[in-house]
């Protein structure tokens, strides 16, 4: 399929695209909370927009929440929304918590995608990369991905949900496709996850382009001394923050929890 596009279709009339789901659909790696941020969903919706002429777009995704959590606090929000399109992306921070369970996990996800199907609406998914190619200390937590994996594509079998398959593609791991913190996607990763969603929707002039490698790094990368820094600079606070009982979700709102345009 390489190279493949989906230009002979006609223009798809989306016109509501709900976005539920934590930091990544958030956006947080894109931007910044004093500038704004942009993220994937927003990079859908405006590639949408510009398909149809006119998009109204709510992002109701918080940093932070667990799976269940985005079923509790995000889910009849999105109904009563009335999507035609939606995305679901979750279970990220459930897979880095001492007692994960990938079938509760693919529970929650199951219901969510139930309950938007049903009512009508269009809704697309991705799998997750193997963290322990991303940070080498989290190599341990492989099996999860697996886990979490397939409780996704069974839950989006079930339902007719759409499935952006960025686990299995060498260059969804590149460090240049992710922030500094290594748990959320830069501007590129988030550009790349944007288009996987495109093409897993089919939308006119979508492709596999997403799964192409970058140009190899001229500078090698660093060693432990570079783990050892991570490690100090955002590993140990993530730890904190579980330690203290607290999310960086706490206190935050959705940041666009309405159907506004998209211009």
């Amino acid at each position: 399929m390489s190279g493949t596009t989906h230009e002979d279709k006609g223009p798809i009339a989306y016109e509501r695209y709900v976005a539920l789901g934590d930091s990544q659909t958030e956006g947080v790696g894109d931007g910044d909370d004093s500038s704004g941020l942009r993220g994937f969903a927003d990079r859908l919706a405006e590639q949408l927009a510009g398909l149809n002429g006119q998009l109204l777009y709510a992002n109701l995704a918080v940093r932070g929440y667990l799976a269940g959590q985005v079923r509790e606090r995000q889910l009849d929000a999105a109904l009563a929304l009335k999507p035609d399109v939606a995305t679901v992306v979750a279970g990220v921070n459930d897979l880095l918590r001492p007692k994960f369970d990938a079938d509760e996990v693919a529970g929650h996800l199951d219901a969510m995608f139930a309950a938007l199907t049903a009512q009508g609406a269009r809704v697309a998914t991705v799998t997750f990369p193997d963290v322990g190619r991303i940070i080498p200390l989290a190599r341990p937590l492989g099996g999860r991905v697996l886990a979490l994996n397939a409780g996704v594509r069974e839950a989006a079998r079930r339902h007719g949900v759409l499935v952006a398959e960025t686990s299995g593609h060498e260059v969804v791991t590149d460090a240049r496709l992710w922030s500094a913190d290594r748990l959320h996607a830069s501007p590129l990763g988030h550009e790349r996850i944007a288009a996987s969603l495109a093409q897993a929707l089919a939308l006119p002039g979508s492709s596999d382009a997403w799964t192409r490698p970058l140009p190899p790094l001229s500078v090698p990368a660093g060693g432990w001394a570079t783990e050892l820094r991570w490690a100090a600079g955002f590993l140990g606070p993530w730890l904190g923050r579980r330690l203290r009982g607290r999310s960086s979700g706490d206190g935050r709102v959705a940041k666009r929890p309405e159907l506004l345009p998209v211009t």
